[in-house]
């Protein structure tokens, strides 16, 4: 629920399966989880019995998508294909010889952009020279990053 319905962090969710696998879930969901927002849940509920806004979902992320690779097109980062997801990856090699580890801490502390280095993903650590962007943000917000960003 937390990026289609807007919610990202509650950790809100539902299992739909067979008897015996929804038991093995318990058991497994009883030692992880210490509480469960209620009133959250039931407010979900409700507004997932309308799905006008969930269907419009695609539409609405794919425009905030192509919003944001426009403006990354004016930019040194070279577009990584991004589909199904809400996060656009790009090769930071034309824009800093670091690692994307130091490369992300370095914008997000001094450019007030933060990134994601796609080497956090492997156990192996391999720096491709590629970090991911959200783009599931308000238009304000991604317009100030593609500001900031242009200028690199």
């Amino acid at each position: 629920f937390g990026k289609t319905y807007h919610v990202t962090g509650w950790k809100v969710g539902y299992v739909a399966a067979p008897a015996a696998l929804t038991a093995e879930f318990r058991k497994v969901h009883q030692f992880n989880v210490f509480t469960v927002n209620t009133p959250v849940q039931h407010g979900l509920a409700g507004f997932m019995a309308n799905p006008a806004p969930y269907l419009d979902l695609s539409a609405f992320y794919q425009r905030k998508r192509d919003l944001f690779r426009q403006g990354l097109a004016a930019t040194r980062f070279k577009l990584l294909p991004s589909e199904g997801s809400f996060f656009q990856g790009v090769d930071i090699s034309e824009v800093s010889d670091e690692s994307e580890g130091d490369f992300c801490r370095w914008l997000t502390t001094e450019v007030g952009v933060a990134a994601i280095p796609l080497s956090a993903f492997y156990g192996d650590g391999f720096d491709q020279k590629v970090v991911r962007f959200c783009f599931a943000k308000r238009d304000e917000t991604l317009n100030k990053a593609l500001k900031r960003l242009a200028r690199l």
